[in-house]
Protein backbone atom coordinates (compact mmCIF):
# COMPACT_ATOMS: atom_id res chain seq x y z
CA UNK A 1 0.00 0.00 0.00
CA UNK A 2 2.35 2.34 0.97
CA UNK A 3 4.78 1.50 -2.67
CA UNK A 4 1.29 3.07 -4.78
CA UNK A 5 1.27 6.70 -1.88
CA UNK A 6 4.98 6.57 -2.70
CA UNK A 7 4.56 6.75 -7.03
CA UNK A 8 1.27 8.92 -6.85
CA UNK A 9 3.38 11.07 -4.98
CA UNK A 10 6.17 10.77 -7.08
CA UNK A 11 4.21 11.48 -10.44
CA UNK A 12 2.58 14.30 -8.13
CA UNK A 13 6.27 16.20 -8.42
CA UNK A 14 7.15 14.81 -11.70
CA UNK A 15 9.09 12.01 -12.90
CA UNK A 16 12.45 13.67 -13.45
CA UNK A 17 13.84 15.56 -10.25
CA UNK A 18 11.14 15.73 -7.99
CA UNK A 19 10.45 18.48 -5.63
CA UNK A 20 13.36 20.24 -6.82
CA UNK A 21 12.38 20.08 -10.54
CA UNK A 22 11.87 23.66 -12.51
CA UNK A 23 8.79 24.82 -12.37
CA UNK A 24 8.69 25.53 -16.13
CA UNK A 25 5.78 25.50 -18.41
CA UNK A 26 4.31 22.04 -19.01
CA UNK A 27 3.07 23.99 -22.40
CA UNK A 28 5.77 24.54 -25.23
CA UNK A 29 5.58 23.96 -28.92
CA UNK A 30 6.62 20.09 -28.55
CA UNK A 31 3.70 19.51 -25.76
CA UNK A 32 1.36 21.46 -27.66
CA UNK A 33 1.88 20.07 -31.01
CA UNK A 34 1.78 16.42 -29.28
CA UNK A 35 -1.56 17.45 -27.69
CA UNK A 36 -3.37 18.66 -30.83
CA UNK A 37 -2.48 14.99 -32.78
CA UNK A 38 -3.08 12.78 -29.75
CA UNK A 39 -7.09 14.60 -29.70
CA UNK A 40 -7.01 14.13 -34.07
CA UNK A 41 -5.80 10.67 -33.43
CA UNK A 42 -9.16 9.78 -30.57
CA UNK A 43 -10.98 11.78 -33.23
CA UNK A 44 -10.15 9.45 -36.06
CA UNK A 45 -10.42 6.03 -34.07
CA UNK A 46 -12.83 5.96 -31.01
CA UNK A 47 -14.68 8.72 -32.34
CA UNK A 48 -15.46 6.57 -35.20
CA UNK A 49 -16.14 3.46 -33.08
CA UNK A 50 -18.70 5.99 -31.26
CA UNK A 51 -20.40 6.76 -34.04
CA UNK A 52 -21.36 2.44 -34.63
CA UNK A 53 -25.16 3.16 -33.78
CA UNK A 54 -25.68 5.31 -36.98
CA UNK A 55 -24.25 2.28 -39.01
CA UNK A 56 -26.52 -0.66 -37.29
CA UNK A 57 -29.77 1.42 -37.89
CA UNK A 58 -28.70 2.19 -41.49
CA UNK A 59 -27.22 -1.94 -42.45
CA UNK A 60 -30.66 -3.06 -40.77
CA UNK A 61 -32.74 -0.98 -43.01
CA UNK A 62 -30.69 -1.53 -46.09
CA UNK A 63 -27.76 -3.37 -46.56
CA UNK A 64 -28.16 -6.16 -44.16
CA UNK A 65 -31.90 -6.57 -44.10
CA UNK A 66 -32.20 -10.09 -42.78
CA UNK A 67 -29.69 -9.67 -39.90
CA UNK A 68 -31.11 -8.66 -36.51
CA UNK A 69 -29.45 -6.25 -34.05
CA UNK A 70 -28.02 -8.91 -32.17
CA UNK A 71 -26.39 -9.90 -35.06
CA UNK A 72 -25.08 -6.48 -36.46
CA UNK A 73 -24.15 -5.63 -32.55
CA UNK A 74 -21.22 -7.99 -33.11
CA UNK A 75 -19.82 -5.97 -35.70
CA UNK A 76 -19.26 -3.03 -33.58
CA UNK A 77 -18.36 -5.06 -30.09
CA UNK A 78 -15.74 -7.31 -31.64
CA UNK A 79 -14.58 -3.89 -33.05
CA UNK A 80 -14.20 -2.49 -29.56
CA UNK A 81 -13.19 -5.94 -29.04
CA UNK A 82 -10.51 -6.43 -30.98
CA UNK A 83 -8.75 -2.45 -30.22
CA UNK A 84 -8.63 -3.48 -26.54
CA UNK A 85 -6.86 -6.16 -27.31
CA UNK A 86 -4.29 -4.81 -29.99
CA UNK A 87 -3.92 -1.82 -27.39
CA UNK A 88 -1.94 -4.30 -24.92
CA UNK A 89 0.82 -4.77 -27.54
CA UNK A 90 0.57 -1.30 -28.58
CA UNK A 91 1.01 -0.03 -25.28
CA UNK A 92 4.30 -2.30 -24.62
CA UNK A 93 5.78 -1.53 -27.74
CA UNK A 94 5.18 2.45 -27.42
CA UNK A 95 7.34 2.04 -24.20
CA UNK A 96 10.44 0.26 -26.19
CA UNK A 97 10.57 1.74 -29.63
CA UNK A 98 8.51 5.17 -29.43
CA UNK A 99 5.15 6.20 -31.48
CA UNK A 100 6.34 7.01 -34.61
CA UNK A 101 6.33 3.52 -36.29
CA UNK A 102 3.12 2.57 -34.32
CA UNK A 103 1.50 5.43 -35.34
CA UNK A 104 2.22 4.47 -39.17
CA UNK A 105 0.96 1.67 -39.14
CA UNK A 106 -2.41 2.03 -37.03
CA UNK A 107 -2.95 4.89 -39.72
CA UNK A 108 -2.07 2.47 -42.42
CA UNK A 109 -4.39 -0.37 -41.18
CA UNK A 110 -7.01 2.32 -39.91
CA UNK A 111 -7.19 3.54 -43.81
CA UNK A 112 -7.02 0.82 -45.69
CA UNK A 113 -10.10 -1.16 -43.62
CA UNK A 114 -11.85 1.53 -44.19
CA UNK A 115 -11.63 1.88 -47.73
CA UNK A 116 -12.34 -1.97 -47.56
CA UNK A 117 -15.66 -1.17 -45.52
CA UNK A 118 -16.82 0.96 -48.56
CA UNK A 119 -16.58 -2.50 -51.00
CA UNK A 120 -18.67 -4.63 -48.66
CA UNK A 121 -21.81 -6.17 -48.93
CA UNK A 122 -22.01 -9.11 -46.90
CA UNK A 123 -22.20 -9.49 -43.38
CA UNK A 124 -18.99 -11.74 -42.84
CA UNK A 125 -17.14 -8.91 -45.01
CA UNK A 126 -18.45 -6.12 -42.76
CA UNK A 127 -17.19 -8.54 -39.61
CA UNK A 128 -13.57 -8.67 -41.29
CA UNK A 129 -13.44 -5.05 -42.38
CA UNK A 130 -15.39 -3.05 -40.04
CA UNK A 131 -15.37 -5.43 -36.91
CA UNK A 132 -11.46 -6.92 -37.04
CA UNK A 133 -8.95 -4.51 -39.80
CA UNK A 134 -10.24 -1.50 -38.21
CA UNK A 135 -10.37 -2.53 -34.49
CA UNK A 136 -6.27 -3.24 -34.80
CA UNK A 137 -5.56 -0.38 -36.90
CA UNK A 138 -7.25 2.40 -34.84
CA UNK A 139 -5.73 0.46 -31.38
CA UNK A 140 -1.95 1.53 -32.68
CA UNK A 141 -3.38 4.72 -33.82
CA UNK A 142 -4.64 5.38 -30.68
CA UNK A 143 -2.77 4.08 -27.27
CA UNK A 144 0.96 5.27 -28.67
CA UNK A 145 -0.32 8.92 -28.27
CA UNK A 146 -2.15 8.09 -25.05
CA UNK A 147 1.28 7.32 -23.44
CA UNK A 148 3.12 10.50 -25.28
CA UNK A 149 0.56 12.57 -23.32
CA UNK A 150 1.20 11.17 -20.04
CA UNK A 151 4.94 11.91 -20.73
CA UNK A 152 4.64 15.05 -21.65
CA UNK A 153 2.23 15.96 -18.50
CA UNK A 154 2.43 15.67 -15.13
CA UNK A 155 0.63 18.81 -13.06
CA UNK A 156 -2.12 18.91 -15.96
CA UNK A 157 -1.91 15.41 -17.29
CA UNK A 158 -6.03 15.46 -16.00
CA UNK A 159 -6.73 18.55 -18.03
CA UNK A 160 -4.61 17.48 -21.18
CA UNK A 161 -5.66 13.84 -21.25
CA UNK A 162 -9.21 14.97 -21.39
CA UNK A 163 -8.44 17.30 -24.15
CA UNK A 164 -7.22 14.61 -25.71
CA UNK A 165 -10.04 11.98 -25.25
CA UNK A 166 -12.55 14.92 -26.00
CA UNK A 167 -10.99 14.29 -29.66
CA UNK A 168 -13.22 11.16 -29.77
CA UNK A 169 -16.10 12.90 -28.35
CA UNK A 170 -16.07 15.37 -30.92
CA UNK A 171 -15.57 12.44 -33.68
CA UNK A 172 -18.23 11.47 -32.23
CA UNK A 173 -20.56 14.03 -33.30
CA UNK A 174 -18.94 14.75 -36.60
CA UNK A 175 -19.01 11.27 -37.69
CA UNK A 176 -22.66 10.58 -37.67
CA UNK A 177 -24.14 14.06 -38.81
CA UNK A 178 -21.46 13.37 -41.86
CA UNK A 179 -22.54 9.99 -42.44
CA UNK A 180 -26.61 11.01 -42.17
CA UNK A 181 -26.22 14.29 -44.36
CA UNK A 182 -24.63 12.02 -46.90
CA UNK A 183 -26.67 9.46 -46.98
CA UNK A 184 -30.21 10.40 -45.83
CA UNK A 185 -29.98 13.74 -47.42
CA UNK A 186 -27.79 14.26 -50.20
CA UNK A 187 -28.65 10.49 -51.38
CA UNK A 188 -25.24 9.41 -51.64
CA UNK A 189 -24.48 5.45 -52.01
CA UNK A 190 -22.78 4.11 -49.01
CA UNK A 191 -19.51 3.02 -50.75
CA UNK A 192 -18.86 6.84 -51.69
CA UNK A 193 -20.27 7.96 -48.33
CA UNK A 194 -17.44 5.34 -46.50
CA UNK A 195 -15.02 6.68 -49.13
CA UNK A 196 -15.42 10.27 -48.08
CA UNK A 197 -15.20 9.84 -44.46
CA UNK A 198 -12.29 7.91 -45.05
CA UNK A 199 -10.21 10.71 -47.28
CA UNK A 200 -11.61 12.89 -44.51
CA UNK A 201 -9.30 10.88 -42.33
CA UNK A 202 -6.45 10.82 -44.40
CA UNK A 203 -5.06 13.94 -43.62
CA UNK A 204 -5.96 14.23 -39.95
CA UNK A 205 -3.78 11.06 -39.38
CA UNK A 206 -0.91 12.82 -41.03
CA UNK A 207 -0.82 15.10 -39.02
CA UNK A 208 -1.11 12.86 -35.78
CA UNK A 209 1.95 10.83 -37.56
CA UNK A 210 4.01 14.07 -37.85
CA UNK A 211 3.08 15.83 -34.51
CA UNK A 212 2.99 13.45 -31.95
CA UNK A 213 6.40 12.76 -30.22
CA UNK A 214 7.87 11.86 -26.74
CA UNK A 215 9.31 14.83 -24.45
CA UNK A 216 12.81 16.34 -26.12
CA UNK A 217 14.05 14.79 -22.17
CA UNK A 218 13.74 11.48 -23.09
CA UNK A 219 16.23 11.60 -25.99
CA UNK A 220 19.94 11.22 -25.11
CA UNK A 221 21.62 13.96 -25.07
CA UNK A 222 24.65 12.80 -27.38
CA UNK A 223 23.84 9.99 -29.52
CA UNK A 224 27.29 8.57 -29.89
CA UNK A 225 27.76 8.05 -26.09
CA UNK A 226 23.91 6.31 -26.38
CA UNK A 227 25.35 4.10 -28.96
CA UNK A 228 28.05 3.53 -27.27
CA UNK A 229 26.17 3.09 -23.44
CA UNK A 230 23.51 0.82 -25.70
CA UNK A 231 26.32 -1.60 -26.73
CA UNK A 232 27.56 -2.27 -23.15
CA UNK A 233 24.40 -2.28 -21.69
CA UNK A 234 21.96 -5.04 -21.95
CA UNK A 235 18.35 -4.76 -23.74
CA UNK A 236 15.68 -2.84 -21.95
CA UNK A 237 12.91 -5.26 -20.95
CA UNK A 238 9.60 -4.20 -20.57
CA UNK A 239 8.46 -3.55 -17.32
CA UNK A 240 5.00 -5.36 -16.20
CA UNK A 241 5.67 -4.69 -12.27
CA UNK A 242 2.69 -2.44 -12.50
CA UNK A 243 0.27 -5.27 -13.17
CA UNK A 244 1.24 -6.54 -9.73
CA UNK A 245 -0.03 -3.61 -7.75
CA UNK A 246 -3.37 -4.14 -6.34
CA UNK A 247 -4.97 -1.11 -6.69
CA UNK A 248 -4.74 -1.24 -10.28
CA UNK A 249 -6.34 -4.67 -10.65
CA UNK A 250 -9.27 -3.19 -8.81
CA UNK A 251 -9.21 -0.61 -11.16
CA UNK A 252 -9.34 -2.63 -14.08
CA UNK A 253 -11.86 -5.19 -12.60
CA UNK A 254 -14.08 -1.91 -12.01
CA UNK A 255 -13.22 -0.61 -15.66
CA UNK A 256 -13.94 -3.26 -17.54
CA UNK A 257 -17.56 -3.82 -15.85
CA UNK A 258 -18.38 -0.31 -16.45
CA UNK A 259 -17.34 -1.13 -20.11
CA UNK A 260 -19.76 -4.19 -19.75
CA UNK A 261 -22.93 -1.56 -20.23
CA UNK A 262 -21.42 1.76 -20.64
CA UNK A 263 -21.40 1.65 -24.78
CA UNK A 264 -25.08 0.06 -25.25
CA UNK A 265 -26.77 3.34 -24.96
CA UNK A 266 -24.46 4.44 -27.71
CA UNK A 267 -25.56 1.60 -29.86
CA UNK A 268 -29.41 1.59 -29.39
CA UNK A 269 -30.06 5.22 -28.43
CA UNK A 270 -30.86 5.46 -32.19
CA UNK A 271 -33.22 2.15 -32.18
CA UNK A 272 -34.90 3.06 -29.28
CA UNK A 273 -35.98 6.66 -30.30
CA UNK A 274 -37.06 5.00 -33.86
CA UNK A 275 -38.61 2.65 -31.49
CA UNK A 276 -41.02 5.49 -29.75
CA UNK A 277 -41.81 6.63 -33.57
CA UNK A 278 -39.39 9.51 -33.95
CA UNK A 279 -37.70 10.13 -36.87
CA UNK A 280 -34.76 8.16 -38.32
CA UNK A 281 -33.33 11.79 -38.71
CA UNK A 282 -33.94 13.12 -35.54
CA UNK A 283 -32.64 9.35 -34.03
CA UNK A 284 -28.95 9.66 -35.42
CA UNK A 285 -28.60 12.95 -34.07
CA UNK A 286 -29.07 11.38 -30.79
CA UNK A 287 -25.50 10.10 -31.11
CA UNK A 288 -24.05 13.28 -32.03
CA UNK A 289 -26.01 14.88 -28.94
CA UNK A 290 -24.13 11.86 -26.37
CA UNK A 291 -20.81 12.45 -27.70
CA UNK A 292 -21.46 16.27 -27.76
CA UNK A 293 -22.02 15.84 -23.74
CA UNK A 294 -19.10 13.65 -23.67
CA UNK A 295 -17.04 16.26 -25.05
CA UNK A 296 -17.85 18.59 -22.05
CA UNK A 297 -17.65 15.88 -19.48
CA UNK A 298 -14.16 14.52 -20.70
CA UNK A 299 -12.47 18.06 -20.67
CA UNK A 300 -14.02 19.17 -17.31
CA UNK A 301 -13.70 16.33 -15.52
CA UNK A 302 -9.70 16.01 -16.32
CA UNK A 303 -9.24 19.87 -15.31
CA UNK A 304 -11.58 18.95 -11.96
CA UNK A 305 -9.97 15.94 -10.97
CA UNK A 306 -6.06 17.53 -11.56
CA UNK A 307 -7.33 19.90 -7.97
CA UNK A 308 -9.96 17.32 -6.47
CA UNK A 309 -8.46 14.18 -7.20
CA UNK A 310 -8.31 11.98 -10.34
CA UNK A 311 -9.63 8.89 -8.17
CA UNK A 312 -12.33 10.84 -6.56
CA UNK A 313 -13.66 12.31 -10.00
CA UNK A 314 -14.03 8.65 -11.67
CA UNK A 315 -15.82 7.05 -8.56
CA UNK A 316 -18.28 10.25 -9.20
CA UNK A 317 -18.69 9.92 -12.38
CA UNK A 318 -19.24 6.46 -12.63
CA UNK A 319 -21.97 6.32 -9.96
CA UNK A 320 -23.70 9.08 -11.47
CA UNK A 321 -23.44 7.23 -14.91
CA UNK A 322 -25.37 4.15 -13.70
CA UNK A 323 -28.16 6.54 -11.93
CA UNK A 324 -28.67 8.06 -15.18
CA UNK A 325 -28.66 4.55 -17.15
CA UNK A 326 -31.21 2.99 -14.84
CA UNK A 327 -33.66 6.55 -15.98
CA UNK A 328 -33.08 5.38 -19.44
CA UNK A 329 -36.82 4.85 -20.47
CA UNK A 330 -38.01 7.26 -18.39
CA UNK A 331 -37.65 9.83 -21.54
CA UNK A 332 -40.53 9.03 -24.15
CA UNK A 333 -40.52 12.12 -25.96
CA UNK A 334 -38.22 14.04 -27.92
CA UNK A 335 -36.96 16.40 -24.84
CA UNK A 336 -36.66 14.21 -22.81
CA UNK A 337 -34.07 12.21 -24.82
CA UNK A 338 -32.14 14.82 -25.58
CA UNK A 339 -31.98 15.92 -21.89
CA UNK A 340 -30.80 12.30 -20.93
CA UNK A 341 -28.50 12.25 -23.91
CA UNK A 342 -27.07 14.91 -22.59
CA UNK A 343 -26.64 13.96 -18.44
CA UNK A 344 -25.41 10.22 -19.51
CA UNK A 345 -23.04 11.58 -22.69
CA UNK A 346 -21.95 14.29 -20.00
CA UNK A 347 -21.19 11.47 -17.05
CA UNK A 348 -20.07 8.37 -19.03
CA UNK A 349 -17.60 10.43 -21.40
CA UNK A 350 -16.11 11.57 -18.01
CA UNK A 351 -14.45 7.48 -17.78
CA UNK A 352 -13.05 7.87 -20.96
CA UNK A 353 -10.71 10.45 -19.79
CA UNK A 354 -10.10 9.36 -16.33
CA UNK A 355 -9.41 6.14 -16.67
CA UNK A 356 -5.74 6.87 -18.16
CA UNK A 357 -4.74 9.88 -16.08
CA UNK A 358 -5.67 7.01 -13.00
CA UNK A 359 -4.16 4.16 -14.66
CA UNK A 360 -0.53 6.60 -14.85
CA UNK A 361 -1.28 7.68 -11.42
CA UNK A 362 -0.31 4.08 -10.31
CA UNK A 363 2.87 3.62 -12.63
CA UNK A 364 6.40 5.02 -13.38
CA UNK A 365 7.01 7.09 -16.63
CA UNK A 366 8.63 3.77 -17.86
CA UNK A 367 5.56 2.28 -17.86
CA UNK A 368 3.07 4.48 -18.84
CA UNK A 369 2.21 2.93 -22.25
CA UNK A 370 1.68 -0.12 -20.40
CA UNK A 371 -1.05 1.74 -17.50
CA UNK A 372 -2.30 3.78 -20.75
CA UNK A 373 -3.42 0.44 -22.91
CA UNK A 374 -7.05 -0.13 -23.08
CA UNK A 375 -7.27 -3.19 -21.72
CA UNK A 376 -4.88 -3.35 -18.81
CA UNK A 377 -7.37 -6.42 -18.40
CA UNK A 378 -5.20 -8.23 -21.23
CA UNK A 379 -2.05 -8.28 -18.90
CA UNK A 380 -4.36 -9.32 -15.75
CA UNK A 381 -7.66 -9.92 -15.76
CA UNK A 382 -9.20 -11.48 -18.98
CA UNK A 383 -13.06 -11.21 -17.74
CA UNK A 384 -12.07 -7.77 -18.45
CA UNK A 385 -11.54 -8.03 -22.19
CA UNK A 386 -14.15 -9.55 -22.64
CA UNK A 387 -16.48 -6.58 -21.51
CA UNK A 388 -16.10 -5.06 -25.10
CA UNK A 389 -16.88 -8.20 -26.64
CA UNK A 390 -20.35 -9.51 -25.26
CA UNK A 391 -21.90 -6.36 -24.10
CA UNK A 392 -23.41 -4.75 -26.95
CA UNK A 393 -24.32 -8.14 -28.11
CA UNK A 394 -25.54 -9.15 -24.71
CA UNK A 395 -28.10 -5.93 -25.34
CA UNK A 396 -29.09 -6.52 -28.42
CA UNK A 397 -30.38 -9.72 -27.05
CA UNK A 398 -32.37 -8.03 -24.20
CA UNK A 399 -33.72 -6.05 -26.49
CA UNK A 400 -35.63 -8.29 -28.08
CA UNK A 401 -37.46 -8.77 -24.33
CA UNK A 402 -37.75 -4.48 -23.79
CA UNK A 403 -36.17 -1.28 -23.77
CA UNK A 404 -36.49 -1.65 -19.78
CA UNK A 405 -34.93 -4.75 -19.94
CA UNK A 406 -31.38 -3.01 -21.48
CA UNK A 407 -31.87 0.07 -19.01
CA UNK A 408 -31.48 -2.18 -15.94
CA UNK A 409 -28.69 -4.23 -17.38
CA UNK A 410 -26.52 -0.78 -18.21
CA UNK A 411 -27.63 0.62 -14.79
CA UNK A 412 -26.20 -2.52 -12.69
CA UNK A 413 -23.45 -2.93 -15.17
CA UNK A 414 -22.03 0.58 -14.65
CA UNK A 415 -23.11 0.04 -10.88
CA UNK A 416 -21.12 -2.94 -10.31
CA UNK A 417 -18.00 -1.06 -12.16
CA UNK A 418 -18.39 1.98 -10.09
CA UNK A 419 -18.44 0.15 -6.96
CA UNK A 420 -15.00 -1.53 -7.88
CA UNK A 421 -13.55 2.26 -8.82
CA UNK A 422 -14.71 3.44 -5.71
CA UNK A 423 -13.04 -0.05 -3.84
CA UNK A 424 -9.72 1.26 -5.37
CA UNK A 425 -9.78 4.52 -4.27
CA UNK A 426 -10.08 3.34 -1.38
CA UNK A 427 -7.29 1.08 -1.26
CA UNK A 428 -5.12 4.30 -1.25
CA UNK A 429 -6.80 5.82 1.31
CA UNK A 430 -9.79 5.89 3.37
CA UNK A 431 -10.12 9.62 4.23
CA UNK A 432 -12.73 10.94 2.41
CA UNK A 433 -10.94 14.76 2.14
CA UNK A 434 -8.14 13.24 0.42
CA UNK A 435 -7.21 14.37 -2.68
CA UNK A 436 -5.91 11.21 -4.66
Amino acid sequence: MEDEKKVIAANQQGPENGPSRHQASEFNTRSVLTLVGAALSTFCTVGFLNAFGVFIEYYQRHILTDKSAFDLSWIGSFSTFVFFLAAAPAGLLVDRIGPTILLIVGGVITLFSMFMISLCREYYQFFLAQGFLLGTGQAFLACPVLAMISRHFNKNRGLATGFTIAGSSLGGVIWPIMVNELLNKDGVSFGWTIRIVSFTMVPLVVITCVTVRPPASDRPKNEEAATTDSKDKPKKKTDLSIVKNRVFQTFCAGIGLFYLGMFSPFFYTTSYAVSLGMSTSFAFYLVSILNAASLFGRISAGWLADKYGHFNLCSICAILSAVVAFCWTAATNSAGLVVWALAYGFCSGSILALQVSCGTKLATPETYGTAVAPVWNELILTFVRGSGLFGSPISGELIKYSYLALSMYVGAATLAGGGLICAARFQLTRKLRDVV
